[in-house]
């Protein structure tokens, strides 16, 4: 599982960026327990995923309504299948609107230049 902690900030709410091979809805969610047992990501707000397998698309939006969305759709963009993205969200006591999706967006593309290297 690759973590990239610490990689957006805004108003308070931090982002970080993880994810690794993955088959199923059950391998996603067991990544994420995984990643729970971080005693840091355990206090997370939202741990928000998507990931898409040859049964189709699966997501989770873990409270961050239309993340996994956003994750899916860039997932497609990239034909990465059988590989989960999580974003988690430290809420920093301010509403991001529709800034959220940016930085959504950019958690991702982090993820996937990590990747690439």
């Amino acid at each position: 599982m690759l973590v990239l902690e610490n990689i957006l900030s805004d108003r308070g709410s931090k982002y970080a960026v993880s994810g690794g091979p993955c088959a199923s809805e059950d391998d996603a969610k067991a990544l994420v327990k995984e990643l729970m047992r971080r005693k840091k990501f355990a206090k997370a707000t939202h741990h928000s995923w998507g990931l898409l397998t040859p049964d189709g698309p699966v997501k989770n939006d873990d409270g961050e309504a239309g993340a996994g969305m956003v994750i899916l759709r860039m997932l497609e963009r990239e034909g990465l299948v059988g590989h989960v993205i999580v974003v988690t969200r430290w809420f920093g006591g301010k509403h991001l609107g529709g800034d959220r999706f940016r930085h959504i967006q950019e958690a991702v593309r982090i993820y996937l230049d990590a990747l690439e290297r």
